[in-house]
């Protein structure tokens, strides 16, 4: 029996075979990890999960309007996204209007930017057909016939702070008023 250590297999004494299958490598060169596709998909999904879904200007979501994707949120994150009927896509619209790789969505500089990526049935913002366009909370996003609303924030949480400020101001105003009876 000899050995070939570069390989980690044992040879049986003719050198043809080998004794015991050559072992999984968990690291490459220099101690780098190697991750298998399905670990990375699983430390992806978790990572989605630590986010709660909620629509926020540090954390947008896109939000499924159309028939089969109503309701379902996909957090964006930085960096680049892509959307497309793919599994392999990191947003999945499985629609046949929907280009196996449709779209990019790309964080640039803090502002979300949708860009078609040569899609057969067009990307669409608020009904205007697009190459690359920067997106606002409520823009309509169209892939095909796959509908989605990029939010920044929650509905009706706007007029919860705009209230909030309205009903400071008016105690703020009552409260001089008050002051100004008592100093006269």
């Amino acid at each position: 029996m000899r050995l070939l250590p570069s390989l980690g297999l044992a040879m049986n004494s003719r050198g043809d075979t080998p004794l015991r299958p050559p072992a999984k490598r968990t690291e490459g060169p220099q101690g780098t990890r190697l991750f298998s596709a399905a670990e990375l998909h699983q430390y992806a999904s978790e990572t989605e999960a630590g986010s709660d879904g909620r629509a926020s200007v540090h954390e947008p979501v896109l939000e499924g309007v159309s028939a089969g994707l109503e309701g379902r949120r996909f957090s964006l994150r930085s960096g680049r996204q892509t959307i497309g009927r793919g599994g392999t896509n990191d947003i999945v619209a499985d629609d046949p209007s929907v280009s196996s790789s449709h779209a990019w969505l790309i964080n640039q500089h803090g502002h979300y930017v949708i860009m078609n990526t040569l899609s057969t049935n067009g990307t669409f913002v608020n009904d205007k057909r697009i190459h690359e366009a920067i997106l606002k909370h409520g823009d309509h996003i169209r892939l095909g016939q796959a509908e989605f609303v990029f939010l920044t924030r929650e509905p009706g949480v706007a007029g919860t702070l705009r209230l909030r400020w309205i009903v400071a101001g008016v105690l703020v105003l009552i409260g001089l008023g008050i002051l100004a009876l008592w100093l006269t």
